[in-house]
């Protein structure tokens, strides 16, 4: 028996036996890597995110990658060669069960009994440099061979430290690794190996109140402290100076940051949900406020020489200069923010219809003419653009998955007005997607901020088109594709819950499980995924024996509902019902700071957009108003 402390990493690898070269494996490591990450892409970009490319590392690209377990939402590693998924799913901790050995962590076993110990990690190497392709596990992890806070700050391979695995003398550590290996069509085929993962790691997100609490308590804020009478707007930010981290002056000790925009982070993307609320809660004074948000951007952000609407507003200026406009690669009008501030406009009037029996005609008339340019900017492999002109409206930049809102806008209006002209583009869109994006489960280019990494936040737009297409036709195949999108999303959406030593989530008693990672280059979840929560209802309404995705359904219904304030300063900022878009549950964005400087988990503001992501997922759910 030796006699001396091991401290270090153990890495146990599981090699592929395939003649395919190394270039054509796809490697997924669910919320850290997807296919190479975009590799094969230019990495001269402005923001920085782990790639995949054979040879020797050169920052941010990498024949191989090791991480620490939390940057995974699904604990497993996975290889296809365009014939076979080969991987493995293994604790992503260790644990102290009190008997002095060390073991992997489990959710059925281990409740109130085991104490964290380590993280375990993952791995995984195309097999350019080394000569066989692997993925694997450690016990110990290293973020090698560099650690991405964010895009903007990246750290080299740290020397060995609190990383480490100390065994003493007579001490053992004990894993269980499950090794998948099976045909598989298309990269769709890792959706088994996820499923068998999801339901060995399982650990619920803590309960917190209902969904009718939470869209009373989230709506009634953002409502109250967060609507600009003055600019027909929503604040982009609010922050209290009571709660907040730093001395911000501002009146009754709120400070605001308009940050206007049609959509995506204010806009539609606030007062589409607000409105939503407003109908089922009967509260007149919001639904006043949102429907004066709707009409100033119906009425006023037109741009008449491309017949789109502007993509942002600054002191009631409209234009395409929203915060993100230096990362782009052109001027122009975003198919993301058009796309989906058309598809909420069109919510809002067939909710005003539905609940209320008012038409909004002139809402109605805005999106019918934005949806005619859309359409007739599909290109020839019927792809909406990424960039639209601002001059003439015709795509200038394509190449992504943001034009998705564009086929969810146009399916929508098709639903709502009967009127099938569109219809048979729409399909061809709708295909396109699926096949070029979604069974490559690889969907990139939505945010505009993550210079067209792999995202979580298009497949949603998907996701609503393919829901309004088969409400359109019946076809079965909408829901074949839906499901195909939904499984790509929960790759995205953690399974269990992380270990947290940062506040305010660690005291809070945050769970990550039912949160889904925002993007490979944007390491934090946020609460976009939530808004989908209605459109994963209506699957299940079609097809109930699903429990796979009923559980991930329920996952993200609990989730939602334990993301804010339930009393004021409880994460320890604002107050009921205030809640920010950043959840840091790794390494990760560890940005913000407390005034002592320690790091912060969270961002310390209210912000409708992201609210409105929850309000949206939860007014899909049928409650009654009665017991809100």
């Amino acid at each position: 028996m030796s006699t001396q402390v091991f401290d270090g990493v153990i890495r146990i690898d599981l090699p592929f036996d395939t003649r395919v070269s190394s270039q054509d494996i796809r490697f997924f490591l669910p919320g850290f890597m997807y296919g190479r990450n975009r590799g094969e892409a230019p990495i001269a970009v402005p923001d920085r995110f782990p790639r995949m490319r054979p040879g020797e590392p050169a920052c941010p690209a990498s024949s191989w990658w090791m991480v620490r377990g939390d940057r995974l939402a699904n604990p497993c590693a996975l290889m296809f060669d365009g014939a076979r998924i080969v991987g493995l799913c293994a604790s992503p901790y260790l644990v102290d069960t009190g008997d002095g050995d060390l073991r992997d962590w489990s959710p059925r076993g281990d409740a109130g009994t085991a104490t964290f110990v380590q993280y375990a990690g993952y791995c995984c190497d195309d097999g350019s440099v080394s000569g066989t392709p692997s993925v694997g596990v450690t016990l110990g992890y290293e973020n090698a061979p560099w650690l991405f806070v964010s895009s903007s700050n990246v750290h080299e391979r740290a020397p060995m430290g609190d990383n480490c695995l100390t065994l003493r003398p007579g001490e053992r550590v004990t894993t269980v690794i499950d090794v998948f290996d099976y045909p598989a069509a298309d990269e769709l085929g890792i959706e088994p190996a996820i499923g068998y993962t999801y339901r060995r790691f399982h650990q619920p997100p803590r309960t917190v109140g209902s969904p009718e609490q939470a869209v009373r308590d989230l709506s009634g804020a953002v409502d109250r402290d967060a609507w600009l009478a003055d600019r027909h707007m929503y604040a982009g930010f609010v922050f209290d100076i009571h709660h907040d981290i730093a001395d911000r002056p501002g009146a009754d000790g709120i400070e605001y940051q308009e940050l206007g925009s049609v959509s995506w982070t204010n806009g539609m993307a606030a007062a589409g949900p607000m409105l939503s609320s407003a109908l089922r809660l009967n509260d007149e004074t919001m639904r006043a406020h949102a429907i004066d948000c709707i009409d100033a951007i119906v009425h006023d952000s037109m741009n008449p020489a491309s017949g789109l609407p502007f993509d942002a507003v600054n002191q009631g200026t409209w234009s395409n200069h929203g915060w993100w406009f230096e990362r782009l690669p052109s001027a122009g009008h975003s198919s993301y923010l058009d796309g989906q501030a058309v598809y909420y406009i069109l919510d809002c009037y067939r909710n005003e219809l539905e609940f209320r029996s008012v038409r909004h005609d002139d809402w109605l008339d805005f999106a019918g003419r934005v949806i005619a340019v859309f359409e007739r900017s599909r290109n020839g492999d019927d792809e909406y653009p990424y960039l639209f002109s601002e001059r003439t409206g015709t795509g200038i930049v394509y190449d992504s998955f943001a034009g998705a809102w564009c086929l969810a806008a146009g399916a929508y209006w098709t639903l709502i007005t009967g009127d099938r002209r569109y219809l048979d583009g729409l399909r061809h869109a709708e295909q396109h997607y699926h096949d070029t994006y979604v069974c490559r489960m690889e969907c990139y280019g939505t945010p505009l901020d993550t210079s067209k990494a792999v995202d979580s936040e298009g497949i949603l737009a998907y996701i609503k088109a393919t829901r309004r297409l088969h409400e359109i036709t019946g076809d079965e195949r909408y829901l074949d594709h839906m499901r195909d999108a939904l499984c790509y999303e929960f790759t995205f959406k953690f399974c269990w819950n992380s270990p947290l030593d940062v506040p305010p989530l660690n005291h809070v008693g945050w769970s990550s499980c039912g949160g889904s990672i925002t993007s490979t280059c944007n390491p934090h979840i946020h609460p976009m995924s939530s808004n989908v929560i209605g459109d994963i209802s209506y699957y299940l309404a079609a097809r109930d024996d699903d429990y796979y995705v009923r559980s991930r359904m329920n996952d993200t219904v609990t989730w939602s509902c334990q993301t804010y304030n339930t009393v004021d300063g409880e994460y320890d900022y604002g107050k009921v019902g205030w809640m920010s878009e950043r959840f840091c549950y790794s390494q990760g964005l560890l940005k913000e700071h407390y005034p002592d400087g320690r790091p912060a988990s969270t961002w310390f503001a209210l912000m409708p957009w992201a609210v409105g992501s929850i309000l949206d997922g939860l007014t899909g759910l049928h409650w009654d108003n009665e017991s809100a």
